[in-house]
């Protein structure tokens, strides 16, 4: 289900009924682009469901889930046919259109072809742990987190969202753990980390599957490359990406967490399986791991 994550911090005033957060959700539910337009952003059904609700309660944990859909006109055929149709104006007028029309000219083609554009479609998972006051995003940009939250905001009245600052950055905090060749208590490096250099080179050296308590990996920190990305597993349980920008990547829930569920097979858990699993592991390693970054900066 979530295999990206960025937090935020809900404010404290935000106590909102599970109806009256499905009636914010419903205002801006999702309805599939028109002819003409270019975007479309809404809530669906967790579930999938048709007419279902927007908003679903499994275990006093809040799931949502906002689709995008984009459709997009290549660049080069709008050029190639704003061009002929230039050329169709200085040939029978003699007069050759300037950057303001031919802005124009590429705006009016763009619109004609949009009706054939074919769609992109893109879903987000958004959770809400009320008693952490924990907002979670399945996003795999700040860029899209961003759009998110902006529709979060306008959809639930009186949503204060804050991101998560820990007193450690995680880059100095993965160059430490690099440098001393110890993990923080519960967690282990593993063989993938990606390290970049602070100077005005801004080399990057990757390393992929590969042992990272090496002398080499020791030697490129100690030289001014700083950990921009670097895997890490929880617990044995999952494993993931930790980012310079607090964001978890290539989420992966490790076969011994399907064990425990009592069901060996993933794919048969059904929606109330997995979004259980899933916050009930994220539940514990979120706090650890903002544990292993020096706890969070305090609210100005």
């Amino acid at each position: 289900m979530f295999k990206n994550i960025i937090m935020y911090r809900i404010g404290p005033d935000w106590a909102p009924s599970q109806a009256e957060v499905d009636a914010g959700l419903d205002a801006l539910r999702f309805v599939p682009c028109g002819a003409h337009e270019e975007k479309s952003v809404g809530w669906v059904e967790p579930r999938g469901e048709a007419h279902g609700p927007l908003v679903e309660v499994v275990g006093s944990q809040l799931i949502f889930k906002l689709k995008l859909e984009t459709k997009v006109v290549p660049g080069a055929v709008v050029t190639r046919k704003a061009k002929e149709r230039a050329a169709h104006i200085e040939a029978t007028t003699g007069r050759k259109p300037g950057k303001k029309e031919t802005r124009e000219i590429k705006d009016d083609i763009r619109l004609s072809l949009m009706p054939m554009a074919f769609s992109k479609e893109a879903t987000v998972w958004v959770w809400v742990d009320a008693q952490a006051r924990l907002l979670v995003l399945d996003a795999g940009s700040q860029a899209k987190a961003d759009e998110v939250v902006t529709l979060l905001v306008k959809s639930l009245h009186g949503l204060n969202l804050s991101l998560i600052n820990t007193q450690v950055s995680p880059m100095a905090a993965m160059a430490d753990w690099l440098l001393t060749q110890e993990a923080p208590g519960g967690f282990t490096v593993d063989r993938d980390c990606e390290l970049k250099a602070a100077d005005e080179s801004k080399s990057v050296v990757r390393y992929a599957r590969h042992a990272l308590d090496t002398d080499e990996v020791k030697q490129h920190v100690q030289n001014g490359k700083l950990p921009t990305r670097l895997a890490l597993t929880w617990a044995g349980r999952v494993s993931f990406m930790l980012t310079e920008g607090m964001q978890l990547k290539k989420l992966d829930f490790l076969d011994v967490v399907f064990d425990d569920s009592g069901n060996s097979n993933p794919k048969d858990e059904g929606f109330e399986a997995d979004v259980a699993i899933a916050t009930g592991e994220l539940r514990k390693l979120l706090p650890d791991l903002l544990e292993a970054l020096g706890g969070e900066q305090a609210l100005a």
